[in-house]
C-alpha cells in the first residue's frame, strides 16, 4: 500500500509561516511575484492568501502595497491581556489533564533551550513551542483555537523581550517554574506563575521600548 503524502500548505500558510519565523518583520513589503517565486505558488492563491491576511489586520495598506503590520502601544497592552488570561487558564487545565509523557516533553523543552541563551531569535521560536505545548497539553480545543489567534498577533511584534539582558536565563527559570506546578498537578500555582511569566515579559518589553524612543 502506497504511502501518503503530507499535505501539502497552502499559501495563506505559509506567508503566515514567513511572517512567524521572522522571515517578514513588522514593515516589511509583501509583493506578489516575489511570494508566488518565493513559495513556488501561482499568483492567485497568494493573492487570496493576502487578502484573508488583510481582513484579518496582520496585514495593513501602504498606499497601494500591502505591509505586515506592526502594534501601537495600546495594541500590545490589550494583546498581553488577552493573553495572560488565556495562557493562565491553560496552564490550569494542563495541571488537570496533561499527560506524564506531556510534562515531560515540557521538562525536555526547558533544559535544551538553555543552549540557546546566546542566540534570542532562536529561543523566542523556542519560547513559542514550549507555550504551544503548554495549550495543547490543557486539552481543550476551544482554548488552543483562541491562543493560536493571540499568538499569530504576537509575530506582529518587531523585537523579542528575551533579547534583554539577562532575560532568557531568567524566562526559562519561570518556565521551570510552570512546569513543575503543572507535575504537581497544583492549577492554581500553574497558572499564577504563567501569568506572572508573561506580566514580566510585558514590563521587559516596556523598558526596551521605553530605552529606544
Amino acid at each position: 500500500m502506497a504511502q501518503k503524502k503530507p499535505p501539502h500548505k497552502d499559501a495563506y500558510d505559509l506567508i503566515l509561516e514567513a511572517i512567524d519565523v521572522g522571515i517578514y518583520r513588522p514593515g516589511a513589503r509583501l509583493v506578489e511575484l516575489e511570494l508566488a517565486e518565493r513559495f513556488g505558488v501561482s499568483r492567485t492563491p497568494i493573492r487570496e492568501a493576502l487578502q484573508r491576511l488583510e481582513t484579518q489586520s496582520l496585514l495593513t495598506r501602504d498606499g497601494r502595497s500591502l505591509i505586515v503590520a506592526s502594534l501601537d502601544h495600546a495594541q500590545t497592552a490589550e494583546l498581553y491581556a488577552v493573553r495572560t488570561e488565556l495562557e493562565g487558564l491553560a496552564a490550569r487545565l494542563a495541571a488537570q489533564h496533561a499527560a506524564a509523557e506531556e510534562i515531560r516533553v515540557l521538562r525536555d523543552m526547558v533544559e535544551a533551550d538553555r543552549a540557546l541563551l546566546d542566540d534570542p531569535d532562536a529561543l523566542s521560536r523556542a519560547n513559542r513551542r514550549f507555550h504551544k505545548q503548554i495549550h495543547l497539553a490543557s486539552h481543550n480545543r476551544y482554548l488552543v483555537q483562541q491562543l493560536d489567534l493571540v499568538h499569530r498577533s504576537m509575530a506582529l511584534m518587531a523585537t523579542t523581550s528575551l533579547a534583554a539582558a539577562g532575560r532568557g536565563e531568567d524566562a526559562l527559570s519561570e518556565h521551570a517554574a510552570i512546569v513543575q506546578a503543572i507535575a504537581d498537578r497544583d492549577g492554581d500555582t500553574a497558572a499564577k506563575a504563567l501569568r506572572k511569566h508573561l506580566s514580566t515579559a510585558f514590563e521587559v518589553r516596556l523598558k526596551e521600548q521605553a530605552r529606544n524612543v
